[in-house]
């Protein structure tokens, strides 16, 4: 609890207001973030994503907008709003000063979808704002000396909350700095700093107990890790694997995966909280793992069509770009149970028929799967069947000396194949995968000058269309089969080979 509490006052809002010098926290300076914050909605300006305004979801929200905001002893004439999305900002619209020293951002027809956004100006300085159940007809008012500090509103009780807490949670964190500053027994701050710690986790239980359906509560309760138990009911002590495992099943437990808002809130609380759970709770994870996991926080959000798009989007194409060898097994599974279905509101018929039918092939070149036979002949023009080769494994491999990773990794891998071929009783089938007039003088050249003396076979004829069935866009693609011509290994290259022979033949 007070670690998720902790993670969050620290991240979301001091990150963002003031820099304080406490023990095991670390400064940021707010210019350089601003600088880029503000380049990057001139760059977005004109292109925000087209998810902001879809205009089934905007049916049942307030149409049309109308703020203004005030910087008292500020010289700005040009002022921007923005709004999170999943990691990065966008620009909405722009108000320059008007007669009475207002920023006045106004539309009848533009729908403010529920997130956190922001003010910000040339030079970097900013505020943010929240915009959720409530009509956006808000008044902001504040001085140059501090923005949120010095910020008053009418016309959202959201935001007195959200600015009233952000006052609360600085002054903590300001009597800690000036503690810091004063108390040099080390164990004394620490007693003070515990002190302080729990006057803040009060503080934020206390909103999340009375405004449970504020967007603050919702954003503290996001980012809330779950309190993993040491025994079971019984008393029991739990394996670390158990604790793992409850610790997988309730990591969203806080989380409001079935609300539309989530995407457009800061970094720390929904996107980088997704992101660790795939990058660091499932690293090293076997494919059949992180499908359970990963269709347990997509089923959840089927009610957001927002967050399912996001989940099914990004985790989709991130096992799409994957090069670890089973991980194309994740894909398959993503595609045909979310991306290929009616769930998928977003993508052109067009889309979801090539991504069914990458789908489908990689389905049948999975780990395990056996791969299609192929007939090819050599360059004497002797055919050759990859199920009639009889040895325990077989190398096969789609290669061209056009491509300039195979020029490093061909001759690389010939080398450790000629190391272990006898020991091993490994055969090969090596394809040259752009059969053409021009390329067929640079393949025997380069078979020749680094001594490739296994199977070589030309790709310009073959018994089915091997680029389509084996899914050959880019080269080198390198299998490994056993003696039944199973799928044992993919997307090798020489060292990997070498592992994974190692492995199989329990070599040292």
């Amino acid at each position: 609890m007070r670690q998720y509490f902790l993670f969050f006052g620290v991240i979301l809002y001091v990150k963002h207001v003031v820099c304080v010098r406490v023990k095991k926290f670390v400064t940021m300076k707010l210019t350089t973030y601003m600088r880029g914050l503000f380049l990057s909605l001139l760059c977005c300006l004109l292109c925000s994503p087209a998810v902001a305004q879809k205009k089934d979801a905007d049916k049942q929200l307030p149409r049309g907008y109308n703020l203004t905001l005030t910087v008292k002893g500020g010289d700005d004439t040009v002022m921007y709003m923005g709004y999170y999305y999943v990691g990065k900002t966008y620009a909405v619209d722009t108000a320059r000063v008007d007669k009475k020293g207002r920023f006045v951002f106004a539309s009848k027809t533009m729908v403010l979808r529920p997130g956190m956004y922001f003010f910000t100006n040339p030079s970097g300085n900013y505020v943010e704002f929240i915009v959720y159940n409530e009509a956006p007809n808000f008044v902001f008012e504040t001085e140059s000396r501090s923005w949120n500090d010095c910020m008053k509103v009418k016309g959202s009780k959201e935001n007195e909350l959200f600015y009233d807490y952000h006052r609360a949670n600085k002054r903590l964190y300001n009597v800690l700095d000036s503690a810091r500053q004063v108390k040099t027994d080390e164990e004394e701050f620490k007693a003070f700093y515990k002190k302080c710690q729990h006057e803040l986790d009060s503080l934020k239980l206390g909103i999340i107990e009375s405004n449970p359906d504020r967007f603050l509560s919702l954003m503290m309760n996001a980012t809330r890790d779950p309190k993993v138990p040491v025994t079971d009911s019984t008393g029991r002590q739990l394996s670390q694997k158990e604790r793992y495992e409850y610790y997988m099943n309730h990591y969203f437990d806080y989380m409001a995966l079935d609300n539309d808002a989530m995407v457009r809130t800061p970094d720390a609380v929904f996107h980088k909280r997704v992101m660790d759970y795939l990058d660091k709770n499932l690293k090293n994870a076997g494919p059949e793992v992180i499908i359970e996991y990963v269709d347990k926080m997509i089923d959840r959000s089927i009610p957001s069509k927002e967050v399912f798009k996001y989940l099914v989007h990004t985790i989709t194409e991130r096992y799409l770009q994957s090069n670890i060898m089973s991980y194309d097994a994740i894909y398959v599974h993503l595609v045909k149970k979310y991306f290929a279905t009616e769930l998928n509101y977003w993508s052109a018929p067009s889309v979801i028929d090539e991504q069914m039918k990458r789908a489908n092939t990689w389905e049948r070149l999975l780990i395990g799967k056996t791969a299609p036979d192929l007939m090819l002949h050599d360059a004497d023009g002797t055919w050759h069947t990859l199920s009639g080769l009889r040895h325990k494994y077989t190398l096969l491999v789609f290669w061209s000396p056009t491509c300039g990773h195979c020029k490093t990794v061909i001759p690389e891998l010939y080398r450790k194949y000629s190391q272990y071929k006898e020991q091993c009783d490994i055969g090969s089938f090596c394809i040259l995968s752009e059969p053409d007039e021009e390329t067929y003088p640079k393949w025997h050249r380069f078979i020749k000058d680094n001594g490739l003396d296994w199977l070589n076979l030309d790709g310009g004829e073959a018994n089915i269309d091997w680029h389509e069935v084996y899914d050959v866009i880019t080269t080198p693609q390198i299998y490994l089969l056993d003696k039944d011509k199973k799928i044992l290994a993919k997307k090798l290259n020489a060292d990997s080979f070498e592992m994974v022979i190692k492995a199989l033949e329990h070599l040292e």
